[in-house]
């Protein structure tokens, strides 16, 4: 960038400080002045014999007694402290700016100078705030981890974050602005019991829940036991002779056995109609009402079925209802709707069908079987 040569002469003449020897005070210092010129600026330059460039390049002449107005960077250039510039903002808070300052008209050395001890003042001023404000946050941190140690550390109940899994060293908690870190080895005080603490209520409940897995499988296990068990007794005493060998020799199927029990225990519903599979052709009839979908074949594939329990009842549906529960003492029948759509198009017709589902305990075995019920 080149340099403006059009101004007054950049030496400066030394300051003599008191007690200091005349090499001290009089020892020079060359430093780089960087600034910005506005669109006025420019044309004075230009007025005034420069080259009118919007950033300006000079070379000062500073005395060591100003060096504290001098930034070296770490090839050894000294700048005027100008850049950052600091300034207070409508609210009378200051504000850091990463450019040089702008002028209308080019600057005076003095200028210059002055902007940079003003710039030196606000920029401690502003490290003096900064480092308030840090320790404030500290503090107001500090605070908050400490409440929500005890808060903690007090409720068995409380747990910490499961991910990151907590360790005997750092674990998470939730804040009210979101997580908050616990770390034991730079923590005090009683944050420092977090961590260990977390963790170990952590490991307490990977054991509980495995133990409850394994009681819920001992469990699923006896069950299965003694439905093996009824099921043996039950085609000892009602299977055929070729299922009772096939029971022996262990390769009877379970399903099997529960297509016979549900047969047997059901026998008494036998004069109502079970629920037809037959919801695709139902539907392809409906569709094919509509000339747009007059042509449409329908598989079970294409089936979208929502089955729920009916919230209403015809007077034939209910009539149903009650046949089946008394022909069947001790079973549970309920009325449920059947909604069939097509799944290559929501929206065109659906269909809703119903049905009456028997459900019959008999020992670990609950055998179910549902039967066609009057359209609503």
């Amino acid at each position: 960038m080149e340099t403006a040569t059009t101004f007054a002469r950049t030496h400066v003449e030394p300051i003599r400080v008191p007690g200091a020897t005349p090499t001290e005070t009089e020892r020079l210092m060359s430093v780089i002045a960087v600034y910005e010129l506005s669109e006025e600026g420019r044309k004075a330059s230009l007025l005034a014999g420069g080259d009118g460039r919007a950033t300006q390049k000079i070379t000062l002449s500073l005395p060591a007694s100003r060096l504290h107005l001098v930034s070296v960077d770490a090839d050894g250039i000294a700048r005027l402290k100008l850049r950052p510039r600091y300034q207070l903002d409508a609210q009378q808070r200051l504000r850091r700016l990463d450019m040089p300052p702008m002028y209308d008209a080019p600057p005076t050395v003095d200028d210059l100078l002055k902007e940079a001890a003003r710039n030196h003042q606000l920029e401690r001023a502003y490290d003096a705030e900064r480092t308030a404000t840090r320790a404030k946050h500290r503090e107001s941190t500090r605070e908050l981890r400490d409440r929500l140690a005890h808060q903690f550390l007090a409720d068995p109940a409380q747990r910490a974050l499961t991910h990151p899994v907590p360790t005997p060293t750092c674990c998470y908690l939730i804040g009210p602005e979101g997580r908050v870190r616990f770390d034991a080895s730079s923590d005090e005080g009683v944050a420092r019991q977090v961590p260990p603490e977390a963790h170990r209520r952590f490991r307490a409940d990977l054991r509980a829940r495995a133990e409850q897995r394994r009681q819920a499988h001992a469990a699923q296990l006896a069950v299965y036991e003694e439905k093996k068990r009824v099921a043996a007794e039950w085609i000892a005493a009602h299977g055929t002779l070729e299922q009772q060998a096939r029971q022996a020799a262990g390769v009877l199927p379970m399903a099997e056995i529960v297509d016979v029990m549900t047969a047997e225990m059901l026998r008494p519903l036998e004069p109502w109609p079970i629920y037809p599979l037959d919801g695709a052709e139902r539907l392809q009839a409906r569709l094919r009402q509509d000339p747009q979908h007059a042509r449409v074949a329908l598989t079970r594939h294409d089936l979208a079925i929502t089955v729920k329990d009916a919230v209403t009842a015809t007077e034939a549906q209910w009539a149903l209802v009650q046949a089946l529960q008394q022909a069947l003492p001790g079973a549970l029948v309920t009325l449920r709707a059947h909604r069939l759509a097509w799944k290559r198009d929501p929206q065109a017709s659906s269909l809703t069908v119903f049905g009456a589902r028997v459900k019959y305990t008999y020992g670990p075995f609950t055998l179910c079987r549902e039967y066609a019920a009057p359209d609503g």
